[in-house]
């Protein structure tokens, strides 16, 4: 598939919510098989569904987005820019938390923009394609 996007964790958590008309408005204009998470947001998502008290409903609305967001695997190839990614920023003293690190890799090995209002991402420059809805 010809991917365009990958939602990072927040801006799945954002759509679950559905109170953003903006945002909604934005995925809304997103044709299918366009956009993706990765299975790191994917785990990150779990987590937050166990955490919280209201499972199912959350489980729900997780569900009803996944009918047009595939959840993509970490591949050999996304853990290869993984590691050079992480080496270069650390020589530039750019840390970012791991999770992070695996989302903006996964959306760079694919050559695809990053949906996130996690301004930490910003860190990253022009290597990584990032839009904030």
């Amino acid at each position: 598939m010809n991917y365009k996007y990958l939602f990072d964790t927040n801006i799945v958590s954002h759509i679950m919510q559905g109170n953003d008309e903006k945002l909604l408005k934005n995925i809304a204009s997103v044709t299918v098989g366009q956009a993706a998470m990765s299975s790191i947001s994917f785990a990150e998502l779990e987590y937050g569904l166990h955490k919280f008290g209201k499972a199912e409903v959350l489980r729900q609305a997780l569900l009803s987005i996944m009918l047009r967001v595939d959840v993509l695997p970490w591949t050999q190839s996304v853990a290869a820019c993984y590691g050079e990614l992480c080496s270069s920023l650390e020589k530039k003293g750019i840390n970012l938390s791991n999770f992070d690190m695996m989302i903006a890799a996964h959306a760079i090995s694919m050559d695809v923009i990053l949906v996130s209002r996690d301004k930490a991402f910003s860190k990253l420059g022009s290597r990584l394609k990032l839009e904030v809805w």
